[in-house]
């Protein structure tokens, strides 16, 4: 997704009021953009604090800036300013996280960011961006350099969506199914986990899928609110805590409608349960995001082993 992403970026670059600042990382990857861009392509060095007040300020005189790091570098380590000089002031700074959820896997819990949407969505005017397809990666690229308002692009390894899936204004979803008794939400790139557990899994017709790449969630979209009305059986899939993640928004807005749920299951990042730390494959599998529990927790609904 990454190479998508740098793609996507030189093709708008001959625009004068794009600017790239990088944290002194996209090495074999964002040559292309230094290349193109000259000196509107800027490596702040290994001080994201400061790449933010940089971006802030040439916001303000106009330009669209983009913000780009490993994901917990460009979120935690400079949240006092992303609040108070990006967000406060309503500047266009787009903080691109690379390696979002356990991306980075065996380099451990400093280089994972699978809190990040909790940190940043409850921020003013930030609008959270969670592409789980190379294709719906660029209609949020789109809408957020259209809204020219403060965002967080998170990053994965994405892959192409499923012929089955459509795109929507909220990400994408399966043909509607009056017969469905599950829905299932999912958000990043760990959907692709999902596309696998039901690849070849006979419940697969009874199952209404939709991917969200957008929070906050202010509302559910009105074919999931339907869907769940119909099912009454929700999963969510995410790789980020529950607190302030997908699970909990939708149960909370679901709740909001008095929507009647029989039985709700959030899979989400449990954090570091073992203590140890292995690739990203190792800690969605000790959460639970592997395609083989995914299929398991699936079948659970239908009383399947």
């Amino acid at each position: 997704m990454r190479k998508h992403f740098s793609a996507y970026i030189e093709k708008i670059a001959e625009r004068d009021d794009i600017v790239f600042i990088t944290g002194d990382l996209g090495y074999n990857a964002l040559e292309n953009l230094a290349l193109k861009m000259g000196c509107r392509f800027i490596n702040a060095g290994v001080a994201e604090q400061n790449m933010i007040g940089i971006a802030a300020g040439m916001a303000s005189q106009g330009y669209q800036v983009i913000c780009y790091s490993i994901a917990p570098f460009v979120v935690y380590r400079c949240l006092e300013q992303v609040r108070n000089d990006v967000c406060f002031h309503n500047m266009p700074v787009y903080i691109v996280g690379n390696g979002g959820g356990y991306g980075y896997g065996i380099m451990g819990a400093s280089h994972h960011a699978i809190e990040d949407l909790a940190v940043l969505s409850g921020l003013p005017n930030m609008h959270c961006y969670v592409p789980a397809f190379i294709e719906d990666m660029n209609e949020c690229l789109d809408e957020m350099f259209s809204a020219r308002s403060p965002a967080y692009f998170r990053l994965g390894l994405g892959k192409n969506m499923p012929t089955y899936l459509s795109l929507k204004d909220y990400g994408a979803a399966s043909v509607v199914n009056i017969q469905a008794e599950l829905t299932i939400i999912a958000q990043s790139p760990v959907a692709n986990n999902l596309v696998s557990a039901l690849k070849d899994n006979p419940v697969m017709d009874k199952t209404e899928v939709f991917v969200l790449n957008k929070m906050p969630l202010q509302t559910l979209p009105a074919a999931v609110k339907a869907s769940i009305a119909r099912t009454k059986n929700v999963l969510t899939i995410e790789e980020h805590i529950a607190i302030g993640g997908l699970g909990s928004a939708v149960s909370l807005l679901a709740n909001e409608l008095s929507l009647p749920i029989n039985k709700f299951i959030s899979l989400h990042a449990e954090g570091y349960p073992g203590g140890l730390y292995g690739s990203q494959g190792y800690h969605q599998q000790l959460s639970g995001l592997d395609e083989g529990n995914i299929s398991r927790i699936i079948n659970s609904y239908f009383n399947l082993s």
